[in-house]
């Protein structure tokens, strides 16, 4: 039985029309998901935000489409188009739609020394 929560494999797609934008809303699609780590896609409406979290892996954000506000800790950054950046293991993160946006997010959970 396929997930239709993730990504069909050997299938070629655009990333940035696999995640539709909804007003009010943040959208998520899992594009790979195993034990050692996932893939997703999500978009995010306008004044939508993803509250303060952490998690215990490194995750790597890319934007693909619009700007995204991203504060780690008590840093904010403001990545635009085709940027990206690594949330480090363990820290506390946050993300605001001042305008829409889709991103990728990676974690992966193997190969972790502390």
């Amino acid at each position: 039985m396929k997930n239709p929560e993730v990504l069909e494999k050997g299938k070629v797609h655009i990333i940035i029309e696999i995640i539709e934008y909804i007003p009010n809303a943040v959208v998520s699609k899992t594009i790979i998901k195993k034990t050692t780590g996932n893939v997703t896609a999500t978009s995010m409406a306008l004044g939508e935000e993803l509250g303060e979290k952490t998690t215990p892996f490194d995750t790597y954000v890319q934007i693909i489409d619009g700007t995204a506000e991203v504060k780690i800790e008590d840093k904010t950054f403001y990545l635009n188009l085709g940027e990206g950046i690594v949330i480090p293991a363990h820290s506390k993160h946050s993300f605001t739609a001042n305008e829409q946006f889709k991103m990728i997010t990676t974690v992966i959970k193997s190969g972790y020394e502390e």
